[in-house]
């Protein structure tokens, strides 16, 4: 690889600095992206990229034809969390947003999709500088609503492959926890397949000195959620992963009355499409149940709101990306990792297209502070991705994941002929 490709990404770098801790300081709730969406689009466009808005909603998609040759995919996420940030970062977030629910949150970068997004345009900046060293045609996508796992979708489904070149390959990247400028990277399945589900178990209220006279869907809830803790326990075969979990419980408004209704939002994680079944039935017989022996008035509601597919890393392809970001990196700071239990709706694109996709984490936290992580300090929870104390290093982070994106493109775009 050229080296004329790296000239100027210090100057680069300091320079997205810039634009890092702006998106940082302003992040936007999933669907609500509308300023991120068009900082990146003028970007784009100043940097000479056909460039096309409100894909999918506030998708973005970034083209730049450079001859003949593949159609590289690189893909980076616009959205944010519903977080408190608890950083204490200068540019740390103070927003806030309405959400899906109509109710008043705060906004935080708490998954670095901020990071993802300014790693992209540098890596942008660098190979439109560089146009003499390949051929091809770039296809840079700026999705919506990852954090729903709907932006994908809504992309594919706004006619994203038919509208503009169907990639050769699917590439990106995300953040995780783990020494900053490193790389790690699974083949097959990577990331779980994500479920969700909002679950609403009638009663009947009353006085909360008359249980007797109420029939309470608290009580009903509990046992819901006790239940429902034995189904990976006792369902799923020991040679297979998944997780359940209630993350949360809405119910009443005073200590002594029983309310009418409670509320169970309901996650799924699973690596195979036979646990993903056996588990989501699972969930939906024990509600029942729980229901009709409580002597419920009428049926639970179950209502399956998140679906996104396990990530898959095309064997081949990624054996071929790993050995030049390898090559790059060297050996000590490229590992393969074990599948994780965390999703992403990247592989949506892939599917739809029929390419193959290659997803690898990069690390962005301080190599003591992952240290001391394993070593049981106390700061595991803190150093999380959705953690209001996440705060990656910019640098090496940014300079890293603008290098890997760049080399990864790099390994798949043709050559311009000497």
């Amino acid at each position: 690889m050229t080296d004329t490709l790296w000239t100027g990404l210090d100057q680069l770098t300091e320079n997205l600095e810039i634009l890092y801790r702006d998106l940082h300081r302003h992040p936007e709730l999933p669907l609500q992206e509308h300023r991120t969406a068009e900082r990146v689009a003028q970007t784009l466009d100043m940097l000479g990229y056909d460039v096309t808005e409100h894909v999918g909603g506030t998708g973005v998609v970034g083209i730049l034809r450079n001859g003949e040759g593949p159609v590289v995919m690189l893909r980076s996420e616009l959205d944010a969390l519903p977080v408190q940030e608890k950083t204490g970062l200068p540019y740390a977030s103070t927003a806030r947003a309405v959400g899906p629910d109509g109710r008043d949150t705060p906004v935080m970068h708490a998954c670095g999709h901020d990071m993802h997004i300014t790693c992209l345009i540098g890596a942008a900046t660098l190979l439109a500088q560089a146009t003499d060293a390949w051929s091809g045609t770039l296809m840079l996508v700026f999705q919506p609503a990852e954090e729903l796992a709907c932006g994908a979708r809504d992309m594919v489904d706004d006619g994203l492959f038919d509208r503009f070149p169907t990639p050769d390959i699917v590439l990106g990247q995300h953040i995780v926890p783990y020494p900053a400028g490193t790389i790690a990277y699974g083949s097959g399945t990577v990331m779980a397949a994500m479920d969700a589900a909002n679950v609403v178990l009638h009663g009947r209220g009353g006085h909360g000195s008359s249980p007797e006279s109420t029939i309470d869907p608290v009580l009903m809830a509990a046992h819901v959620i006790t239940r429902l803790q034995g189904i990976v326990a006792r369902e799923v075969a020991a040679s297979e992963r998944a997780v359940v979990t209630v993350g949360r419980l809405q119910a009443g408004t005073k200590d002594n009355i029983i309310p009418d209704t409670a509320e169970l939002g309901v996650n799924v994680r699973s690596f195979s499409a036979a646990t993903r079944s056996t588990v989501r039935q699972a969930i939906e017989r024990i509600i029942q149940s729980e229901a009709d022996a409580s002597g419920a008035p009428k049926p639970p509601e179950v209502e399956w709101t998140i679906e996104a597919p396990a990530t898959e890393n095309d064997p081949e392809a990624t054996a071929t990306t790993i050995a030049a970001l390898t090559a790059h990196f060297g050996d000590e700071c490229v590992t393969e990792v074990p599948p994780v239990s965390a999703s992403e709706d990247v592989g949506v694109f892939g599917t739809a297209c029929g390419a193959p996709t290659v997803f690898w984490f990069l690390g962005c936290l301080d190599p003591a502070d992952c240290a001391a992580a394993a070593q049981g300090a106390g700061l595991k929870s803190q150093l999380t991705n959705h953690s209001p104390h996440f705060a990656p290093l910019i640098r090496p982070t940014l300079p890293a994941g603008i290098q890997a994106l760049v080399t990864a493109a790099m390994t798949w775009l043709g050559r311009q002929s000497s």
